[in-house]
């Protein structure tokens, strides 16, 4: 499952990471968001080694949502290099996810 990051620890866990970060904007009332969750855990195991998969939530994290131009949930956000490689905005089944990640990793 992936792990719930904070504002404190953004930087280091995804802005600093030494390999491709993707992350979840999303709410915890977001249906979308609950049904995104088994496909992120099936990709994150998929892509062990490979990618981080971390989420952070914009009802409590507001802040790094708006830094990073999150307007809507699930929102998203593949980084590399501490920097944005990738977005996509709403569910995704896992073979869209991967489609996404290769694309944007390309």
């Amino acid at each position: 499952m992936a792990e719930r990051i904070d504002a404190a620890s953004f930087e280091e866990r995804v802005l600093k990471a030494d390999k491709p970060v993707l992350v979840d904007f999303y709410s915890d009332t977001c249906i979308p968001c609950k049904r995104l969750n088994p496909q992120l855990a099936k990709l994150e195991e998929a892509r062990a080694g490979e990618l981080d998969v971390v989420k952070v939530n914009i009802n409590f994290d507001t802040q790094v949502a708006v830094d990073n131009g999150v307007m809507a949930a699930p929102t998203l956000v593949l980084f590399q290099g501490g920097k944005e490689a990738g977005r996509t905005v709403g569910f995704k089944a896992l073979k869209e996810l991967e489609e996404f990640i290769d694309g944007a990793l390309a």
